[in-house]
């Protein structure tokens, strides 16, 4: 019989007390300021007590020192004193700078500092908020709404105010209740966390006080959205529908202001994977598309070796878990393997992500091919970066510079670092980095690198989605402290 630790379970008594008296902090500033609380670039809003401390733990190894919420407390109490517009805080990075700061500061004092850009005079003041519509409400749409409703809690920054689907007049008087029902549970991603209930005869879905306006129509003509109260709008096409300039202008519409594709672009829509290459898009574009879940996994970590080693050429083999354009029997499809079955073989595919990144990375001259695998999982895959660098090095080099893009450096949102020896796919469900660093895969040798990068095709997407979307409507909120550049 194991002895129980009285001192460890004691400790543990502690830390759980002092990350149940951070929750209403944690709330208030996001609620009254517009302030989101981050560890290391995870969001600490609306967690309970054990995924605060998780996190922590978490953050503690990817770093490789001590972070508790023993030391990050007194930072969330010095940011309730002081005068904050809307803004994104990391409490961990926070911590762990302090350490390394010599001046004898308080952490009072050096939380002012080091937030100065979001206090006082410099502070953004908080606006009413950008309506968005989704047109779609399949995979992505769902998990787009869902990040949308979670972060409306300010009720200052997006606000999801209709969903477009199929079906003009002809829906069933239980296709709203339905719809309603796919949002409330995932099969993949748990249930929703919070109330969601339906007001069929307004066709409205109620998600945590959000009204959420169904509207049935076959064509993008046949709405007017104003109609709805819906203005200078932001509309996200989860169809994949149209995927021209052509096809996707049909939306803008009476309310709609701006188009955000959630699939690669064609012609000349802007391809935008946020971290890389957001800041390009022209305030007045008003069409753009977020690339693919995998042009998005890929090109964060190849823009970040090729800024510390050089490429000279990489080809990608992408591992992906099968999606809603394959059949779950074998049947008519128009690409001929994809028609048989998707939860029996592994499919060879192909990938448009190695031709997309000259489109988010033009500075790179490297020749990158692609291929990809689909494979019987529902969600979670893996690419397989093979690169030539333009110089020689080490595997400890790599990994170090990988791990510290990650924990500071402005790609800390799209690149996560593992370095968990038993880490599989199911592992990272609900990532929401566009890619994952697996430390223990990673094999190095001469100029030659080989990553391997999980990612959440489904959930880390939507997330880089509405970073996008955030950017493009003016409520992307600066960072503190700064990363690295």
């Amino acid at each position: 019989m194991t002895a129980v630790n009285d001192d460890s379970f004691t400790n543990w008594k502690t830390r759980e007390e002092i990350a149940e008296s951070m929750i209403p902090i944690i709330g208030k500033l996001h609620r009254e300021r517009d302030v989101t609380v981050l560890l290391h670039s995870r969001s600490l809003v609306n967690k309970s007590v054990v995924s605060i401390l998780k996190t922590h733990r978490f953050a503690r190894q990817i770093a490789g020192e001590e972070l508790s919420v023993v030391e990050t407390l007194p930072f969330l109490q010095a940011l309730t004193a002081l005068d904050l517009g809307p803004s994104q805080i990391d409490i961990g990075m926070l911590a762990a700078t302090y350490k390394g700061d010599d001046r004898g500061l308080s952490v009072v004092e050096f939380t002012a500092e080091a937030v100065a850009g979001a206090t006082g005079a410099n502070k953004i003041e908080r606006g009413e908020g950008r309506d968005v519509v989704l047109y779609g409400f399949g995979r992505i749409g769902r998990l787009v709404a869902r990040l949308l409703i979670e972060k409306a809690g300010s009720g200052n920054g997006l606000r999801l105010r209709a969903i477009v689907v199929r079906g003009g007049g002809e829906q069933s008087p239980e296709d709203i209740v339905k719809r309603a029902s796919l949002l409330r549970r995932d099969s993949i991603h748990g249930q929703f966390q919070g109330t969601i209930t339906v007001d069929e005869a307004s066709s409205t879905i109620f998600a945590n006080g959000n009204a959420i306006k169904v509207i049935y129509a076959n064509d993008p003509s046949e709405v007017d959205y104003t109609a709805y109260g819906i203005k200078n709008a932001i509309l996200i096409d989860n169809t994949g529908k149209w995927r021209d300039r052509e096809g996707l202008s049909q939306h803008l519409r009476p309310g709609i202001d701006k188009v955000v594709l959630t699939a690669p672009g064609k012609g000349d829509v802007p391809n935008i994977v946020h971290g890389v290459n957001h800041d390009t898009v022209k305030p007045d574009e008003q069409i753009l598309s977020c690339a693919s879940c995998t042009t998005n996994a890929i090109v964060p970590p190849l823009k970040a070796m090729d800024d510390e080693f050089g490429v000279e050429r990489g080809h990608v083999e992408t591992v992906h878990s099968f999606t809603n354009d394959q059949n779950l029997l074998d049947n008519y499809h128009k690409a001929e393997r994809r028609g048989r079955s998707a939860p029996l073989n592994m499919v060879i595919t192909e990938t448009g992500a190695a031709s997309a990144v000259a489109k988010a990375l033009p500075d790179l001259k490297a020749r990158i091919t692609g291929s990809s695998i689909r494979v019987p999982v529902p969600d979670v895959s893996i690419a397989i970066l093979n690169l030539q660098l333009s110089r020689e090095t080490s595997r400890e080099e790599v990994l170090d510079h990988l791990r510290e893009v990650s924990l500071t450096s402005p790609l800390r949102r799209q690149i996560d670092f593992t370095t968990a020896p038993d880490a599989v796919s199911s592992d990272f469900i609900g990532s929401r980095h566009a890619s994952i660093v697996d430390a223990g895969a990673t094999k190095v040798e001469g100029d030659n690198a080989i990553l391997y990068l999980w990612y959440d095709n489904e959930f880390g997407y939507s997330c880089q989605v509405i970073r996008v979307v955030q950017h493009v409507s003016g409520v992307e909120y600066p960072t503190f402290p700064s990363p690295a550049v």
